[in-house]
């Protein structure tokens, strides 16, 4: 297959031609290019998404949007699990650009349903396993909400929960000895928005990172809400928090129901919201799974093979059980 594209080709083949490699490698084709025309070969499926990533990310370009390496392996990922994407709707209309430090995109098609889902619902609650992006891109949304004035303020908080050890006396005020538990938060917004502008804003309280025991007893009215690591609380501490939602309010509840860490015989609060709240207008569910895993590709592996283990752990007991 022939295909001849605009004066892009230095931004969309990459240094060295490295984005035509990766396509290459990924799609088992062979791409050759000679000025702004480019050639294909190989097996026609894999051909045609080349084609349509080569001129989708074109256009991209076209748009004012610079793309990286990673956006063409997302690409690839998304035209795998839906081959009628449209590629610049996918990249262009989803942007989020919280701060002038980075701009977020959706990385596969739950991340765009999950997006979609925080956009049209009031309270959104996203549930699968690390690296799926489930705190990252609330705290991006709630970063990008803050900086078009559609909320006033943004108050994340956590469930203060031991993650299997014993941490022991923490020296310090009060602040100090919930802040390991609240660290993650902090990083996301470090990473988004920049350290000097976080700093003010929590200066401020236009940003506020508390634990869960915080909520108590509060209206949060024209604020972004996210309640992080949720799987750590239990039903009464679920409830309290989606109470918590007034006027002009949006919430997230994020967390993973395959790593919690309460004491045994505590059900956790996620578990029981995903049951309780199936069908109520207004509240989303979006579950990740670990193909939707985005950082290293070892973890996925790694989230896949415990589940795979799990699996054969609970088939074993119920084997043994029925001897």
């Amino acid at each position: 297959m022939n295909l001849t594209l605009n004066d892009v080709e230095s931004a969309l083949f990459g240094v060295h031609d490295e984005n035509l490699k990766l396509l290459e490698d990924a799609l088992s084709i062979r791409i050759s290019a000679r000025g702004s025309a480019v050639y294909l070969e190989g097996e026609e499926n894999e051909v045609d998404k080349a084609n349509k990533i080569l001129s989708g990310m074109q256009k991209v370009i076209d748009q004012g949007r610079p793309i990286r390496k990673s956006d063409l392996r997302t690409a690839i990922r998304v035209l795998r699990d839906d081959p009628e994407t449209d590629l610049v709707s996918f990249f262009v209309g989803d942007s989020l650009t919280p701060a002038v430090r980075r701009i977020i995109n959706p990385r596969n098609l739950a991340q765009k349903r999950y997006l979609e889902a925080i956009e049209g619902s009031d309270m959104t609650f996203s549930i699968g396993p690390a690296g799926t992006g489930k705190t990252l891109l609330a705290v991006a949304v709630a970063a990008a909400y803050l900086s078009e004035k559609r909320v006033k303020r943004i108050v994340l908080c956590r469930p203060a929960v031991e993650a299997g050890e014993k941490l022991g006396f923490l020296p310090g005020d009060l602040a100090e000895k919930v802040n390991p538990y609240l660290r993650p938060l902090y990083d996301s917004l470090y990473d988004l928005i920049g350290f000097d502008k976080v700093a003010k804003h929590l200066e401020r309280s236009i940003i506020e990172v508390a634990p869960l025991a915080f909520m108590r007893g509060r209206t949060l009215s024209d604020a972004f809400i996210i309640l992080d690591e949720a799987q750590n609380t239990t039903m009464e501490q679920m409830k309290m928090f989606l109470t918590r939602l007034g006027f002009g309010s949006k919430a997230v509840i994020t967390g993973d129901v395959t790593q919690i860490d309460l004491p045994n015989g505590r059900k956790s609060g996620l578990i029981e919201a995903r049951t309780a709240l199936a069908g109520v207008e207004g509240v989303a569910f979006v579950e990740f799974t670990e193909k939707d895993v985005v950082r290293h590709p070892l973890v996925g592996l790694i989230v896949g093979a415990y589940s795979a283990h799990e699996q054969r752990v609970k088939q074993t007991e119920s084997a043994a059980e029925t001897q």
